[in-house]
This record gives structure tokens, C-alpha cells and sequence, in this order.
């Protein structure tokens, strides 16, 4: 082999980082990418629409993304929102103009997938339509619209980008259509399908100057040796093939939505990190065996100000679940993890773990398939001492209590990945570089 393939090669292989969320989402993936990006030339989204919520703060500036990837607060990087991703073109435009307005230029770096679909307001108004006809069977999406888009991507009728900003006559034809579609399965729909259009024209003339084969971009910028980081949205048990089905999102937030909604080969990602929140979160319905409904989850939950950055719902919340998060590290192979807010449990007298489940009697070491199974299991804890000491201010491994200490090691021991971070506040300081 040539010296010169060999640089190639070696260029290419892991020069993609990826970050995702471990649990069920809101663990603070933006504070771990917010991290990172400050040594990447490129940051992506991959899968996804604006029913996610990062939010990261720079000096006294919080902003807040929904569609765009949060690394983009790294001033000197390129943002991509990936093929993977459905658009809302409106909100896209409002995050944008939201977010400028505080003094963040993202118009010069930002670049759209040509293939990226779109997401229309009828996939919204669809989406609560069919929240409210399952009415206590309800899975508790956003409403964004987002299951609806993928459903029309799927069924081959959906729109991309390339389509709005091509030949216009073309959209129109394959716009009317796809609402003819959904009228004839939501007969109550109302689309004004001639200020749809108008609109979309509109839009159309705005989104052009973004739009590239992103595909092609990253694979190029591969080959020239740039730092790109992945943003997942959204959390590994609320992938569509891996989550907690029904109750999970309408695409894969494991790490083969990485390649998928990108256009990238798997060799060329390189570290994989999961965020895992010190204790464990959940928006919306389905199974949560470590949930706590009593006054630890509403402890958990009024000192760690679990609000959704997207829905402002309350989050439930509970005890840390080492069954699902081992079957996370399985899936996605991370190569080491970020623990997040273990400041909030510095006021618990102890601490509790779930290691095992009991279905009908017999143990069980991964979770079952069915969320009806998962909703019965009994959870085996186990109980580690709290630490009753503030670690807002800990900036070392070492500077944290004995007690903290040993919860985060036990935590790893039986995962079987170690920590590389440990985030115990807010700001961007307020974290600990374990190596």
C-alpha cells in the first residue's frame, strides 16, 4: 500500500465524534457537546425534528435549540442538519432568528441536506388528531408533527428539501396529492392548499442559499481531515426499533442513525459517548421502573428544575436504571460516558440503584421487549450512602466526596464503561474532566 493511501486511511478512520443521549432523553447532551465543539470544524444533527431540546449556556447567554445541532455556539464551526432530519422550515427560521438575536451568527455556517424531508403544519395538526383518538392509550408525543412526516417518507409521498427549492411546479404537483392523502384519512383536516403553496414559495427563495448534498460536503471534509461531531437528538430508549415501543420517537437515536442520516460509513467514527443523567428522567408516557412517585421523585424533580426544554411538561423522574443502561452501552458501544447532574442528589441520605428486575418471579438482567412486560417488572436496588456535601464548586475527580466518589464507580463497574466526564451544575465550568 502506498504512503500516500495509508495518510488517507488513517485520516478517515475516526475522524467522526458522536454524542448521544443514553436514557430517555433531557440528560444534558448539550452541556457534553458544547464541550467538544469547541475542537470540531463541523457539527450535524442526523435524525429528528424540533420535538427535541438542548440547551446550553455561554457565560450569562442560555440558548436553546430544537432543530439546529448546539455545537453551532462554537463560533469558528460549520452546523449541518443532516438527510436524517425532518424540517419544519417555519421553526427552523425562528430558531435561527431566536438565537442571532442574542448574538449568535448562524446564517454564514449553517448547510441543509438537500434530502432532509419537510414538516408541514397538516403533519402537526395529524399528529394531535391521533393523539386524542387514542385518548388514555395516548403515547405522549410532541405534537410536532414528527411521526406523521417520517410515516409519509416512509410511504414514499413525503417532500424534501430538494423538492421545494427545485422546480416549484413539480412540489406543486406532488404537494397536492399528499394533503388529498391525509384528508381522505382525517376528513375533518382543513389545508388552504393555495396559501400552503404561496407560503412554501416563499420559503422556498429563504431556504435556497442553505441548501447543499451534505452527503458529499462531510465526505469531503472527511477526507481532508476535519473534526465533525454528531449531535444525537432525542435518547437511545426512545429509538424507534430499540425504545420502549410504542412509547418512543419515529426515528433511530441509537448510533445507526449516525450513518443513516448522514450518508456516513461506520469506520469513520471514532469516539462514541453517552450522556447519563445521575438519576433517570422521563417525558410523556410508557414504562419507567425506577420512577419514584412520592416525595424522592418530587424531590428529584423540583431541585433539578426537570421541566422539558421542548414541552415544558414535568419530567417523572426516579432512581438511576442500570438494566436499561447497560442495554444502551450494548447497542451503541460507547466508548466512555458523560455523568451528568449528580449535584442534584447531594441533599439524599442515601442513594438507590436498580441492578436487576423480577418478571412473574423470575430475574431479569436486560429489559423485555414489551412495554407491557416493562411495566411489571419489580426492580432490585441496591443502596449506596449519600454525601450530604455540595459539589457545585468540585472542579477534580478528587475534590468529590468519598460517598460521590464511590457512586460513580459503581455505576461504571457495572456498566463496564468508565466516566469521562461529571457534570455538577449548570454552567459550562461546572464540570469534571475524570481523563
Amino acid at each position: 500500500m502506498s504512503s500516500s493511501l495509508q495518510r488517507l486511511l488513517q485520516r478517515e478512520m475516526g475522524s467522526v465524534t458522536v454524542v448521544l443521549g443514553a436514557q430517555w432523553g433531557d440528560e444534558g447532551k448539550g452541556k457534553v457537546v458544547d464541550l467538544i465543539a469547541n475542537d470540531a470544524h463541523i457539527v450535524c444533527r442526523c435524525q429528528g425534528g424540533n420535538n427535541a431540546g438542548h440547551t446550553v449556556v455561554v457565560g450569562n447567554v442560555e440558548y436553546d435549540f430544537h432543530l439546529l445541532p448546539s455545537g453551532v455556539t462554537n463560533t469558528g464551526c460549520t452546523a449541518v442538519v443532516g438527510n436524517g432530519v425532518v424540517i419544519n422550515i417555519p421553526q427552523l427560521f425562528d430558531e435561527i432568528s431566536k438565537n442571532e438575536a442574542k448574538g449568535l451568527n448562524i446564517r454564514s455556517r449553517l448547510l441543509i441536506s438537500d434530502r432532509a424531508h419537510i414538516v408541514f403544519d397538516f403533519h402537526q395538526t395529524v399528529d394531535g388528531m391521533q393523539e386524542q383518538e387514542k385518548g388514555t392509550k395516548s403515547i405522549g408525543t410532541t405534537k410536532k408533527g414528527i411521526g406523521p412526516t417520517y410515516a409519509s417518507k416512509v410511504s414514499r409521498t413525503g417532500l424534501r428539501v430538494a423538492d421545494l427549492v427545485g422546480d416549484f411546479s413539480v412540489f406543486e404537483q406532488r404537494f397536492l396529492p399528499l394533503v388529498e392523502t391525509y384528508h381522505r384519512l382525517f376528513p375533518s383536516l382543513n389545508v388552504d392548499v393555495d396559501a400552503e403553496l404561496k407560503k412554501y414559495k416563499d420559503y422556498a427563495v429563504q431556504l435556497r442559499p442553505f441548501v447543499v448534498d451534505t452527503v458529499t460536503y462531510l465526505h469531503q471534509a472527511i477526507r481532508e481531515g476535519k473534526n465533525i461531531l454528531v449531535e444525537g437528538a432525542n435518547a437511545c430508549l426512545l429509538d424507534i426499533d430499540f425504545g420502549t415501543y410504542p412509547f418512543v420517537t419515529s426515528s433511530n437515536c441509537s448510533i445507526g442513525g449516525v450513518c443513516t442520516g448522514l450518508g456516513i460509513p461506520p469506520q469513520v467514527i471514532g469516539g462514541v459517548y453517552g450522556v447519563v443523567k445521575a438519576y433517570t428522567t422521563r417525558v410523556g408516557d410508557g414504562p419507567f421502573p425506577t420512577e419514584q412517585k412520592n416525595e424522592i421523585g418530587d424531590r428529584l424533580q423540583s431541585i433539578g428544575s426537570e421541566f422539558g426544554v421542548t414541552t415544558k411538561r414535568r419530567r417523572r423522574c426516579g432512581w438511576l436504571d442500570v438494566v436499561l443502561l447497560r442495554y444502551s452501552c450494548m447497542i451503541n458501544g460507547y466508548t466512555a460516558l458523560a455523568l451528568t447532574k449528580l449535584d442534584i442528589l447531594d441533599t439524599f441520605d442515601e442513594i438507590l440503584i436498580g441492578v436487576a428486575y423480577r418478571l412473574d418471579g423470575k430475574l431479569q438482567k436486560i429489559p423485555p421487549a414489551c412495554a407491557s412486560d416493562l411495566g411489571r417488572v419489580q426492580v432490585e436496588y441496591m443502596t449506596l450512602p449519600g454525601w450530604r456535601t455540595k459539589t457545585d464548586e468540585c472542579r477534580k475527580y478528587f475534590d468529590l466526596p468519598p460517598n460521590a466518589r464511590k457512586y460513580v464507580e459503581t455505576v461504571q463497574e457495572l456498566l463496564g464503561v468508565p466516566f469521562k466526564w461529571i457534570g455538577v451544575g449548570k454552567s459550562r465550568a461546572s464540570i469534571i474532566h475524570v481523563f
